[in-house]
């Protein structure tokens, strides 16, 4: 390797959420985190002060929205947002951004907005090898999810299986149930797809996990979860001995 690097500013008003992208650029050997704050105006501050090709910007901050943030820049520099409004994922796109994380965000996901990012023209980055970044053996996949007014970490290896409970999900790992307002189509979107495998509108379950299976029923420990029929042949296509 030559030595260059795509330099990074994380930008985000929620300190687990900050913590959590420091942790993931700082994963990616090819990454280097140039800053990081907790609002837009520091934000400016550091692009004035040092080189950035990419930001990782929330869109809901104090002061003014990321969105509006770009829009203000002259030579803004790539962006990819982060938020946990999925409406802002239009707006986001007509910015011309790299790509759009809803929250919580998997390190896999994170990976996917670098390799796009990879394949633009970044000025600091020209020269970089083309090949896609993958999952360091060493980062432990997690993600942070919002219960009992805590952002509580939960190691994706613990996960058993998702259920959907209307507006709300129910998160069941090996020793404790957690459950966050969101969408299971949400979180779906956060879940490395190797590992998880949506059975029903209202269940994802860990693909390792599982302990038997039939046409209808997902066996994982002493639970019982229901495969749909429209879901029936992902399900056994994905979990036969291949």
């Amino acid at each position: 390797m030559n030595g260059k690097k795509i330099h990074c500013l994380a930008v985000d008003d929620e300190p687990p959420a900050l913590l959590l992208m420091e942790r993931f650029i700082n994963a990616v050997p090819i990454l280097h985190l140039a800053g990081k704050c907790s609002n837009a105006v520091d934000a400016l501050t550091i692009l004035q002060e040092q080189p950035v090709d990419l930001i990782f910007l929330d869109i809901q901050m104090p002061y003014i929205l990321g969105t509006d943030f770009i829009r203000s820049l002259a030579d803004p520099p790539k962006v990819v947002f982060t938020t946990a409004f999925r409406k802002f994922a239009v707006e986001g796109f007509e910015l011309d951004a790299v790509d759009y994380l809803l929250k919580p965000i998997s390190f896999e996901r994170f990976l996917k907005a670098v390799n796009k990012a990879m394949k633009l023209n970044l000025p600091l980055a020209q020269g970089l090898p083309q090949e896609p970044v993958r999952i360091p053996e060493t980062e432990t996949a997690f993600l942070f999810l919002r219960a009992d007014r805590k952002n509580l970490k939960i190691q994706l290896k613990d996960i058993l299986f998702i259920e959907s409970l209307k507006d709300y999900i129910k998160v069941v790992t090996k020793d404790r149930t957690i459950v966050s307002k969101q969408s299971i189509s949400t979180i779906e979107e956060s879940l490395p797809d190797h590992a998880f495998l949506r059975i029903h509108r209202s269940f994802i379950v860990s693909r390792a996990k599982v302990d038997s299976f039939t046409s209808g029923i997902v066996q994982i420990g002493k639970y019982e979860l229901p495969v749909s029929r429209s879901y029936r042949h992902e399900v056994e296509k994905a979990l036969r001995v291949q």
